[in-house]
């Protein structure tokens, strides 16, 4: 056997701000934090519905993937895998719906506990959280942006990138 066989993958360096993208939500790019004081992963989310689909718990939200702006507004469908009290950095406690949501960072597409909140006045609106991270990821706090940008054809129209 050699030294590389059974052995686990190796771990992606990422930084501190990465770009990401939610593509079993139909969300193509968005900014992301990359927060190791966070344990579960966190999303923009509004218009909450609840949906009850064969007597279990979905619901329905938009997600705003651009930073600053209320366009290109996507509404996501998702099965409710938990309910759960989170406490901010703040200190601020708030009960959230807790999904599941494959995620794309820096290649690697990982499924994570997502739960959502309404990030409106936050920098980001989505935080990527440590049980995502411990999928194979390792954060370098002094880099940004390792995954690379999306496209050009992919950013919000009306930025005229």
């Amino acid at each position: 056997m050699t030294a590389t066989e059974g052995s686990p993958p190796s771990n992606t360096i990422v930084g501190w701000r990465e770009w990401v993208s939610l593509p079993t939500a139909g969300v193509a790019w968005m900014k992301a934090k990359v927060d190791t004081g966070a344990r579960t992963s966190a999303l923009h989310a509004f218009d909450l519905e609840e949906l009850d689909r064969d007597g279990e718990l979905w619901v329905r939200y938009s997600v705003h993937p651009w930073q600053d702006s209320d366009e290109d507004a996507v509404s996501v469908t998702s099965k409710v895998v938990d309910r759960r009290e989170v406490r901010s950095s703040s200190g601020h406690a708030e009960e959230r719906y807790v999904v599941q949501l494959d995620v794309s960072l820096c290649g690697r597409v990982v499924t994570a506990e997502v739960t959502l909140s309404n990030r409106d006045e936050m920098g980001f609106r989505m935080l990527v959280g440590r049980e995502a991270l411990c999928q194979g990821f390792l954060v370098d706090p002094s880099e940004s942006y390792l995954g690379g940008r999306p496209k050009v054809s992919v950013r919000r129209k009306n930025r005229g990138r």
